[in-house]
């Protein structure tokens, strides 16, 4: 309060002084809060650039095993989303050559992978065999067709049996070599139906379109709607290795080599062998 009897020109210097401070500390308010929300905005935009999405091209037989673990790494890389691009190996291979988006290949046979290994296209220092697999005959569990081996296909019973395109699907191409073996491939020329990947035998069986098929164990595993009839003879096909390999063109190598080595860990391993893999033996 200004006392009685203070001349003019002081209190109008008094008056000026208020009006300083008060304007300083608006100001310095201003700055702190503008200081604040930069530094929220920065903390917002370095979370946001830390969102990763993850490519993985990964075989037909693997949908499974993988989306479970793909719940399992996400819940524990919260900055990671995983998207899969799941088909037969030769054709995720051609994808792949053909410059399509991928961060990670697993494909169901080695020479898939080799392919874009010779081409330059993974990462040879970040590509391993992870997993095994069988392969085996099966039929429609409802209406089973009478097989037990190799021989019964010829059978007048089977009209249509499944396999997967050999040229690209490696089951199809284990399974052209087992029949081959077996001297029964230019025999059942007329019965055999060829589908685009392993999954589309599997469906064909399922819903009758086939008396009989060849897939791995795995998607035998996964059907209720059909039964294994034989498993085929190991000896008469190329062992079944799932190779896992980084593609080079990758946008981000760090959680991609972190995939990779998650894949191989037990927690992971524990899933596949859940969905009938094994892993392969070392030589």
């Amino acid at each position: 309060m200004i006392k009685r009897g203070m001349k003019p020109g002081v209190w109008l210097i008094l008056a000026a002084l208020i009006l300083m401070l008060a304007g300083c500390g608006s100001d310095s308010g201003s700055a702190a809060e503008s200081a604040d929300s930069g530094a929220a905005a920065e903390t917002s935009n370095r979370g946001a650039a830390q969102q990763v999405e993850l490519t993985i091209s990964a075989a037909a037989s693997m949908t499974d095993a993988l989306q479970e673990i793909q719940q399992a790494y996400e819940a524990e890389h919260a900055n990671v989303k995983l998207n899969f691009n799941f088909g037969a190996s030769g054709a995720l291979q051609q994808q792949i050559e053909q410059g399509a988006p991928a961060d990670l290949f697993l494909s169901a046979a080695v020479k898939n992978m080799k392919a874009l290994e010779d081409k330059q296209l993974i990462d040879s220092s970040h590509e391993k065999d992870l997993l095994a697999n069988e392969l085996v005959a099966v039929v429609n569990a409802k209406e089973p067709a009478q097989v037990s081996g190799m021989e019964d296909l010829k059978g007048t019973g089977l009209k249509k049996i499944a396999i997967g395109i050999p040229e690209s699907v490696p089951a199809g191409n284990y399974a052209k070599e087992a029949l081959t073996n077996a001297k029964l491939w230019d025999t059942l020329q007329p019965k055999l139906v060829q589908a685009k990947d392993v999954r589309q035998v599997l469906q064909y069986v399922e819903t009758g379109n086939a008396d009989a098929g060849f897939v791995y164990k795995t998607d035998a595993l996964t059907s209720d709607q059909v039964k294994v009839a034989f498993t085929v003879d190991p000896s008469a096909y190329t062992p079944i290795v799932y190779p896992v390999g980084v593609v080079k063109a990758t946008k981000h190598s760090q959680e991609a080599v972190d995939l990779y080595e998650y894949l191989q860990t037990d927690s992971a391993l524990d899933i596949f062998k859940k969905y009938g893999f094994s892993v392969p033996q070392q030589g």
